[in-house]
C-alpha cells in the first residue's frame, strides 16, 4: 500500500491541504480494495459511531480506522487508530456472524503523505 501512495504526483498536492484531510486516504484505500474485487462498506455505522471502512471476505470481517498525523515523519498517532477500534468496540456488530475478526489501525503523515503506522490486531 506504501507504493499506492508514493506514486501520488505530488503535483496533485500543490495549492491544496489535501494531505491533511483523512477523507482523502481512505478514498484511496478504499478504491483499491474495491478494485480488488472486495466486498467493501464505507462508513459502516453502529451504535458507538462508523466504522472507516470494512471489508467483509468469507468468514472474515476486516474492520479499518484511518487517522492522519502530522508534519514530516508524522509524529503523534502511535496507534490512536487501533485504539479507537477498541474502546468503541466498533466490532460488536460482528461477534457470532463471521469467525474471525481484525481490527487495523492506519496512520498516515501529511507531511510525508504515506503510511505512517499500521497496528493490527486479530479477535475471537
Amino acid at each position: 500500500m506504501r507504493g499506492l501512495y508514493a506514486g501520488i504526483p505530488h503535483d496533485w498536492f500543490r495549492k491544496n491541504e489535501l494531505s491533511r484531510y483523512e477523507g482523502y486516504y481512505a478514498s484511496c484505500f478504499y478504491a483499491f480494495l474495491c478494485g480488488s474485487g472486495l466486498e467493501v462498506i464505507p462508513e459502516d455505522i453502529t451504535n458507538k459511531g462508523q466504522i472507516d471502512l470494512t471489508v467483509l471476505y468469507r468468514d472474515r470481517v476486516y474492520l479499518f480506522e484511518f487517522k492522519v498525523v502530522e508534519g514530516e515523519g508524522g509524529e503523534g498517532g502511535e496507534g490512536k487508530a487501533l485504539v479507537q477500534l477498541k474502546e468503541k468496540g466498533y466490532h460488536k456488530k460482528y461477534e457470532g456472524s463471521f469467525k474471525e475478526i481484525y481490527l487495523i489501525g492506519i496512520e498516515f503523515s501529511s507531511g510525508d503523505r504515506n503510511i505512517k503506522g499500521f497496528f493490527w490486531e486479530k479477535l475471537n
